[in-house]
């Protein structure tokens, strides 16, 4: 049965910031809170767990699971031939709603689906977040929500979909918004958005003027 924690109370927090870690070392799932939406969160270097979290969602390989980490010095380990751009991005934008999709290094062992030799990499702005990610490392997560439904902006709407897929839910109280972060494709020469959502295209050229918008 799926366990929850309410991390407004300092020793549940800390009890459920544990667990999730532990959790997440057995190959299990857990549901966290972000600065955008709640995500569904498992070892980034464990396929069946992230092969676990697909299916709890009803999603296909084809849509890969993004990476959260709790500090920019993890990129180093994560990706390759990383732009000044992209860094000049890291430095304005992390942590927040920013995601860079990347390439990732050719010598890591995971599968987060069919990434193409990329990965898609964040630094949420959420203290549980940042905490769980520094304490395990590296976690694939996405949004926790069933496929085609609302992201969930509380546990109660993360728990009500998933259900006992999930060990730890770790309740942050409700998100600040439902917007999902700003996504830029930093693989080539010029930075490319493509989606925008909490960041606009304008804020981020403010950083990198040459941004262009995918059609």
């Amino acid at each position: 049965m799926a366990r929850r924690y309410d991390c407004g109370d300092p020793t549940d927090r800390k009890t459920g910031l544990r667990e999730a870690a532990s959790a997440v070392r057995r190959g299990e799932l857990v549901v966290l809170p972000t600065d955008t939406v709640y995500g569904i969160g498992a070892d980034a270097f464990n396929a069946e767990a992230v092969g676990d979290l697909l299916e709890a969602k009803g999603r296909g390989r084809n849509m890969p699971t993004p990476v959260l980490v709790g500090s920019p010095n993890t990129l180093h380990g994560l990706v390759t031939d990383l732009s000044e751009q992209a860094w000049e991005l890291v430095d304005a934008f992390w942590p927040g709603a920013l995601t860079l999709v990347a390439r990732h290094q050719p010598s890591l062992t995971w599968d987060l689906g069919e990434t193409h030799g990329t990965v898609a990499v964040r630094m949420p702005l959420h203290p549980v977040a940042i905490e769980l990610l520094n304490d395990f490392g590296p976690m694939a997560v996405s949004s926790a929500n069933l496929t085609g439904h609302p992201s969930p902006q509380d546990c109660d709407a993360a728990q009500e979909m998933l259900g006992d897929s999930v060990s730890v839910y770790l309740d942050g109280g409700p998100t600040p918004a439902a917007v999902p972060s700003s996504i830029v494709d930093v693989t080539g020469k010029v930075p490319v958005l493509l989606r925008a959502g909490a960041l606009t295209a304008e804020q981020l050229r403010e950083v990198v003027p040459d941004l262009e918008v995918a059609n």
